[in-house]
């Protein structure tokens, strides 16, 4: 995993993320909708649920948002179904790219997905083109700089609740897992006491590829294209940060 943080990504996006709190309402909005449907609607017997809660309310979304979301899911109230679907395709330079989104309507979507990619140099492709070149790993991260935490006591629990392994830098601890063992992993530390800026499943490149200057910014301004698509939930590529 050496290389491949992805925390880094989400810190150095994290302002300008933070600009559009509307977008970011609707997409906890989904996530809660999600993890409802598959989970049930309470938090105590849904873990995955409850960290979706937290994270929502960590980015000051309203409880009736959050309530009101919750409800689609299980029938409280009348309410759009949404759909999953992952588009993958080509950024400029080859860059490999992966679009997870969660849409209300699948025309609308594909059709703002496929405009991100063609103003940018980039193109769609086939499913399957790329998700080979991924793997799925659950993954947390605890932030040093909001949580004293001993490494080395870290490390062993790590290990003890069935994590793969642990990188360290100055500003966090990340923690990478099986994906099918995330979820007992996660539990297991939370019980011990942790909390996570970031738990979830998710999808690192196995390799990254360099691109010139030119190339990196047509990149980031696809990103920028798809990020600012509300059916958009997330954007994993290759491309060497």
């Amino acid at each position: 995993m050496a290389g491949h943080s992805k925390w880094k990504n989400i810190q150095r996006r994290k302002n300008a993320q933070d600009a559009k709190k509307g977008k970011i309402f609707m997409k906890y909005a989904k996530d809660l909708y999600v993890a409802a449907k598959e989970g049930g609607g309470d938090p105590e017997t849904n873990p995955n649920l409850r960290t979706v809660i937290e994270k929502a309310k960590a980015n000051n979304m309203p409880n009736d948002n959050i309530d009101r979301a919750i409800k689609k899911a299980t029938g409280g109230l009348d309410g759009v179904h949404y759909e999953e679907t992952v588009y993958e395709g080509y950024g400029p330079g080859g860059i490999a790219v992966m679009v997870e989104v969660l849409t209300d309507n699948k025309n609308r979507t594909a059709s703002e997905v496929r405009h991100a990619f063609s103003k940018n140099g980039g193109n769609l492709g086939e499913n399957g083109c790329v998700s080979f070149m991924f793997d799925r790993k659950g993954y947390l991260v605890v932030d040093r700089r909001e949580y004293d935490v001993d490494e080395d006591d870290l490390m062993m629990d790590v290990l003890e609740a069935g994590g793969d392994e642990m990188e360290t830098s100055q500003e966090a601890f990340e923690i990478y897992t099986d994906a099918e063992a995330f979820t007992e992993v996660r539990d297991t530390l939370l019980e011990k006491g942790y909390q996570f800026d970031t738990a979830e499943v998710t999808m690192f490149p196995q390799t990254t590829s360099a691109v010139s200057e030119d190339q990196e910014h047509k990149m980031n301004k696809l990103i920028d294209m798809l990020e600012d698509s509300e059916d958009v939930q997330d954007i994993y590529h290759n491309m060497d940060a």
